[in-house]
């Protein structure tokens, strides 16, 4: 264990040899839990504030506060637009979330979001080149309910400080309400990570595996098993994209959606997954060993497994059969297993196993594309330009069973899906500011490369101190004995 570069490329290593492929799964991620808990108290966190604009001698206080700021104060309050060019208003994006479904651990009172505010944040900050602040409030009302217009109020009280919103980890039906309500009474994107940003990733994924075995998007049988914020937005986007929604079943905790459940006909809150029940599963079907005969797809968003997906389930699906099991932290069948069962294509959520469909790889890019347009909204029409930006991006390498999707550590990527996003905004008739291809590209190109440049420079002064290498060495004995 010299140092963490080399220890965390590669986490099996770090296990004794001998472990089951069932343990070494397992084992990491423990150890990620356990190491993530000693670098945060290690760092106090993950994110801080820091000007970009210099400080000569103390008299440019005078122009970045009082008397010299009066003039921005009275030009933006006589053109409200102006805020986007004279703050970093137009490149700063609220994280926000009432943490009522943070990961796969659920409520965790509105301070325990914190953590992944601040990591999508940092994301924003490293790979997409715009700021993030996170913002976790509480929603509960008078009665100790957690109340959608709360959501609603706050974010359009603290809309004047943001140029985008990123809704993150609100539990439905809720998050419906909160997204659909506030991307129309908006005049800033609002964004719902978990569910567009989700759902534009797996699409991305969809649209490369479907090339690999040569099917098409309009005749392939999908099976969802989940009905949360992701999958009924991932139903939603492959839908617009050419899927037939009568190839198509979809799971909630009770079943199989269709027109027959009037429990959810009869709930208003749940209009979403009404939609789809009016839509998908025509033959009525009931259960999962009959949904899963003959599919081509699985796109399983559910509970953490393993064992939530069972192996004869998959047996029993086409020649070929691609299958999403992207549960975090833990995916609902480990890729060995369902390869062992007849998978051809397998993607999860996680990092450590081929094809990761994670949203790090869509926000950063999308927002930093809303942004740089003025953007009044997000449409569907752009999240699945990211979809086929990422899609094209990763084809434009090679293609394989294990590489479906970009990585994170793809340089290009971010920049590329940015200029694709701010294309199809002026296209949508969103955006305020009108820029080439070129010059999106250039711009997202440019800010995200200091992003990165000022993380690196910190690092190199030890203005961010590089964690000693005990931290890892008690993680890993930590992780070993929970696994034994």
């Amino acid at each position: 264990m010299a140092n963490f570069d080399l220890t965390l490329k590669n986490l099996e290593e770090l296990f004794p040899e001998g472990f089951t492929q069932e343990q070494l799964a397992k084992g990491k991620t423990v150890l990620l839990k356990e190491l993530a808990l000693d670098l945060h108290k290690y760092y106090g966190g993950k994110m801080i504030t820091v000007p970009k604009a210099g400080v000569y001698g103390f008299n440019w206080f005078n122009i970045w506060y009082t008397p010299g700021v009066s003039k921005i104060s009275t030009t933006i309050r006589d053109n409200n637009d102006a805020s986007f060019e004279l703050t970093n208003r137009g490149n700063t994006v609220a994280v926000v979330s009432d943490s009522t479904r943070v990961l796969g651990d659920g409520d965790c009172t509105p301070p325990g979001g914190l953590g992944v505010m601040e990591g999508k944040a940092f994301l924003m900050k490293y790979l997409g080149g715009c700021d993030g602040v996170a913002l976790c409030m509480d929603s509960r009302n008078s009665k100790g309910e957690h109340d959608a217009q709360k959501i609603i109020d706050f974010v359009k009280m603290a809309e004047p400080s943001f140029g985008a919103i990123n809704l993150e980890d609100i539990s439905q039906p809720n998050c419906y309400k909160v997204l659909d309500t506030l991307r129309e009474e908006c005049n800033i994107p609002v964004w719902h990570d978990d569910a567009q940003g989700t759902g534009c990733v797996t699409l991305a994924g969809l649209i490369n595996a479907l090339k690999i075995v040569g099917k098409k998007m309009s005749e392939v049988k999908i099976v969802f098993y989940g009905a949360g914020a992701s999958n009924t937005t991932i139903f939603r986007l492959i839908e617009t994209d050419g899927g037939d929604a009568k190839n198509m079943i979809m799971f909630d905790t009770k079943g199989t959606l269709g027109s027959f459940r009037e429990d959810i006909k009869n709930a208003p809150a749940h209009y979403r997954k009404w939609e789809i029940c009016q839509k998908t599963n025509p033959k009525n079907i009931k259960t999962m060993e009959e949904a899963m005969k003959g599919a081509d797809v699985l796109i399983s968003l559910s509970t953490p497994g393993p064992n939530v997906i069972k192996p004869e389930w998959i047996k029993s699906m086409a020649p070929k059969s691609i299958v999403f099991v992207c549960a975090n932290p833990v995916p609902e069948i480990y890729p060995y297993a369902a390869k062992e069962a007849g998978a051809y294509i397998v993607a999860t959520g996680r990092g450590d196993f081929p094809n990761q469909v994670n949203n790090s790889l869509g926000f950063p890019g999308i927002l930093k594309g809303a942004l740089m347009v003025r953007a009044k909204k997000i449409t569907d029409n752009m999240a699945i330009a990211a979809a086929h930006s990422l899609a094209d991006y990763a084809e434009k390498k090679v293609l394989s069973p294990d590489n479906i999707i970009p990585k994170m550590s793809d340089a290009e990527v971010f920049p590329t899906e940015a200029r694709d996003v701010a294309m199809q905004a002026i296209k949508d008739g969103v955006a305020r500011v009108k820029l080439t291809a070129e010059e999106a590209f250039a711009k997202a190109e440019t800010d995200i490369k200091e992003a990165r440049e000022i993380t690196d420079k910190m690092m190199e002064l030890g203005l961010i101190k590089k964690p000693p290498v005990e931290l890892l060495e008690a993680a890993v004995k930590r992780a070993i004995a929970q696994i034994k």
